[in-house]
């Protein structure tokens, strides 16, 4: 089994190593924070891997990859918008399940919408009708969708002419 994140644990280790020799004290204050958060992932990780368990155990990849795939159409977009704005939790515990639906033919766009749509918190829309109106919060959740179907769009041209995409 290869270990994938190798390079960026190298990277990261330099990128310490560089800050310990310019300033030992905010390499002591980032080792504390690091900690911390790697502290906390721990804590959630258990359940991320029961909960991606339970997807990979109950959810067929090749029959929801069937509707995202090359010839989804809009109901591919549709349904990307739709899972992204009702998606919750860290989005890196969302990647080994598209990671596996890529497999199977999903759409290099449909995960760029997907993540896009995903900062429409539907929990979080009264509050900011309440502060910014009802408006601005609906000119801006369009814009969201809207914005989130160009850059899937743009994705799939890129990676349409450019294989290094996978």
């Amino acid at each position: 089994m290869k270990f994938r994140g190798l390079r960026l644990l190298s990277v990261v280790g330099l990128l310490y190593l560089m800050l310990y020799l310019y300033d030992e004290g905010k390499m002591t204050i980032a080792v504390k924070k690091a900690s911390t958060l790697f502290g906390e992932l721990m804590l959630i990780f258990p359940l991320i891997i029961v909960v991606m368990a339970l997807i990979t155990y109950y959810v067929n990849p090749r029959k929801i990859a069937s509707h995202l795939g090359e010839e989804s159409g809009l109901k591919g977009w549709m349904i990307a918008l739709s899972a992204g704005i009702i998606s919750h939790g860290p989005m890196y515990a969302w990647y080994p399940m598209l990671e596996d639906l890529v497999k199977h033919g999903l759409k290099k766009g449909l995960i760029a919408t997907f993540f896009y749509a995903r900062s429409i918190k539907v929990p979080l829309l009264p509050i900011m009708v309440a502060y910014f109106g009802f408006g601005f919060t609906l000119i801006l959740t369009l814009y969201i969708l809207l914005a989130s179907v160009i850059q899937g769009l743009l994705i799939d041209q890129i990676c349409g002419r450019n294989k290094k995409c996978d």
